[in-house]
C-alpha cells in the first residue's frame, strides 16, 4: 500500500500534562534519514522533482503524475526521476513524506501562530486551518494514500497530528479528557470528509475554515 512507510518511526507515547509541550522536535518520517547524506546537487534535484510533481497534482490530479510528466515539468531526463525515486509509487511516497515533514516543521518550530510563541488556542486554530488547506491542495494524493480502516487512527502520521493537538489541548483544558477531545477535533480534518464536503457538497474552503474555528472555540470554551 502506498501509505505504508509514509512515517516509519514509532512516535513516543503521549506526554503527561506536566511535561513541556512547546519544545520543537521534528518527527522522523520516511526518507528523512537519507536526505542529509545527499550531495547538494542531488538534494536540489530531489526538491525540484517534488515541486514539479506537486504542480502536476494541482493541475491534473494524481493521475497526471507519471515519471515522464514529472521529468518534463522539472526539465530533466526521465532517468533522473527513476534514479531518485525508483518508480511512481516511490515518487508519490516521497511527496507524502515531504508534505508531512514540512507541516511538522511548521507547527513544531515555525513562526507563530502555527509554531511556538502564540497562546495554545491560537496555535490550535492555526493548526486546523493549515491542515485543511494543505489537505485540499493534495486531496487526490491523500485519498489515494488512505490506510485501511484497521490502521486509520493508529498510523504514525495520524498519531503525530493527534499528539500535537492533544498537547495544545492540555495547555488550554488541563482537567479535560484531551486525548478523546483531540480525536473529535481531528475527525473534522479527515481527507475523506474534506473531499465529501468540498467536492460532493460544494462547500467552499472558507466555510470549512470558519467551521474549524467555531469548533475550536466551542470545545475550548474560548469563543467570544
Amino acid at each position: 500500500m502506498l501509505y505504508a512507510g509514509f512515517m516509519s518511526a514509532d512516535l513516543p507515547p503521549l506526554p503527561n500534562s506536566e511535561e513541556p509541550v512547546d519544545t520543537p522536535q521534528l518527527l522522523t518520517v520516511g526518507s528523512a534519514v537519507d536526505e542529509p547524506c545527499l550531495r547538494a546537487d542531488a538534494a536540489r534535484n530531489r526538491a525540484r522533482l517534488l515541486e514539479a510533481a506537486t504542480r502536476l497534482i494541482a493541475e491534473h490530479g494524481v493521475a497526471g503524475v507519471t515519471m515522464e510528466a514529472v521529468a518534463a515539468e522539472a526539465g530533466v531526463g526521465k532517468g533522473t526521476v527513476f534514479r531518485r525515486f525508483g518508480d511512481r509509487t516511490g515518487l508519490l511516497t516521497a511527496l507524502l513524506d515531504h508534505s508531512a515533514r514540512t507541516l511538522q516543521a511548521d507547527f513544531l518550530g515555525g513562526p507563530p501562530p502555527l509554531g511556538p510563541g502564540a497562546p495554545p488556542v491560537e496555535r490550535l486554530r492555526a493548526f486546523g486551518v493549515a491542515v485543511l488547506y494543505r489537505t485540499a491542495e493534495q486531496l487526490d494524493l491523500r485519498l489515494a494514500a488512505q490506510p485501511d480502516p484497521t490502521r486509520r487512527f493508529s498510523h504514525p502520521s495520524v498519531r503525530a497530528l493527534h499528539t500535537h493537538v492533544t498537547m495544545l489541548l492540555r495547555q488550554i483544558l488541563p482537567d479535560a479528557d484531551c486525548d478523546l477531545l483531540a480525536q473529535t477535533l481531528m475527525a473534522s480534518l479527515d481527507p475523506a470528509l474534506i473531499n465529501h464536503l468540498t467536492r460532493q457538497c460544494g462547500m467552499p474552503m472558507e466555510r470549512l475554515e470558519k467551521g474549524w474555528l467555531a469548533l475550536v472555540d466551542r470545545v475550548t470554551g474560548t469563543g467570544v
